[in-house]
């Protein structure tokens, strides 16, 4: 079986993806071989691409996807075969046929398609750590969600509101304003016409948001850590706009005595136990209808460089789905 594969032989722009086929990989003892529907695309593979986070060369980008299991290796429970599952944080994802461990991979429940799932498993399992494990959100609290109209941003959004905090999304422009609003951003704010933090000392009454969750980075860091309240907490799990500059420790004691944590996914979803709590509490949340996932933009695998430069350029809110098929 011949199957379709993206490459990146040299870090640099999305010229670098180079589409091929080769020879389909078969299982080996404790993989299943799965033939992929969808796979999701995510700034984590930018990063990868461009070098900002260095990998082996060559490699093949992606850390997320959906399909049926076609083969299983030895060791398999063999009740995988033929089931439709998904996964998330396996590098290799750009391809129509994949090999992958079986435990890193989850059964898909009945009524969520192969191409939400795709959309949603990296995403949403960082949504579900953020507001459940890394931080307990509680009815009152105070969060900014920063990109509150992207991927993450809009799961965020829906699901801190679902715990009972208060959410001030911030957007670039006022269409994504209006998608935040609809996730649950009870405020937003617009930058860079609007000053995140006399936006939130406005309406906090000068007292600071407990937490900001930032996916951004070098951009928004100053802001982020200027509006949390006494003790509050940064999160920094992601630099669209470069890598944050290097922290002082003095900058976060004194009378406020601030905490900065810099998460991966990965370190939530280590263990086999980890990734099926995580997903499971994903799973019910979106076939209950209390997060939403917005329909995916799609691309062909084929088009991956121009999809590249849509997530790049911004000019996509939600999700982003790379399509074999297609």
């Amino acid at each position: 079986m011949n199957r379709l594969v993206v490459r990146v032989r040299a870090v640099g722009g999305p010229d670098v993806l180079e589409v091929e086929e080769d020879a389909a990989p078969l299982p080996g003892p404790g993989e299943v071989q799965l033939t992929q529907t969808a796979i999701g695309l995510n700034f984590l593979d930018t990063y990868q691409r461009s070098g900002l986070y260095p990998m082996p060369l060559p490699f093949v980008p992606g850390s997320e996807g959906a399909g049926v299991v076609s083969a299983i290796g030895a060791g398999v429970d063999e009740t995988l075969l033929g089931r439709r599952v998904a996964y998330a944080g396996v590098l290799g994802a750009y391809a129509s046929v994949r090999t992958l461990p079986a435990e890193r991979v989850v059964p898909l429940p009945d009524g969520l398609s192969d191409l939400l799932a795709a959309a949603m498993m990296l995403k949403g399992m960082t949504a579900e750590y953020l507001v459940r494990r890394l931080h307990v959100v509680h009815p009152g609290e105070v969060v900014v969600v920063h990109a509150a109209a992207g991927g993450v941003g809009q799961l965020l959004c829906q699901w801190a509101s679902h715990l009972g905090a208060t959410v001030i999304g911030v957007v670039g422009s006022e269409a994504k304003a209006a998608i935040a609003r609809r996730c649950g951003a009870q405020h937003v704010v617009v930058t860079p016409g609007q000053s995140l933090v006399d936006e939130v000392k406005r309406l906090t009454g000068g007292r600071g948001v407990d937490v900001v969750y930032d996916s951004v980075g070098k951009a928004t860091l100053d802001a982020s850590l200027d509006a949390l309240k006494a003790r509050g907490l940064l999160v920094s799990f992601g630099q669209s706009s470069g890598m944050p500059a290097p922290l002082s420790l003095a900058a976060l004691g004194g009378a406020r005595s601030l905490f900065v944590t810099r998460p991966s996914l990965h370190a939530y979803v280590h263990t086999r136990a980890e990734l099926e709590a995580s997903a499971s509490a994903l799973f019910d949340v979106v076939t209950r209808g209390v997060v939403t996932v917005a329909e995916p933009t799609r691309f062909s695998l084929r088009d991956v460089a121009a999809a590249h430069r849509a997530l790049e350029g911004r000019q996509t809110t939600g999700s982003v789905v790379l399509v074999p098929s297609a």
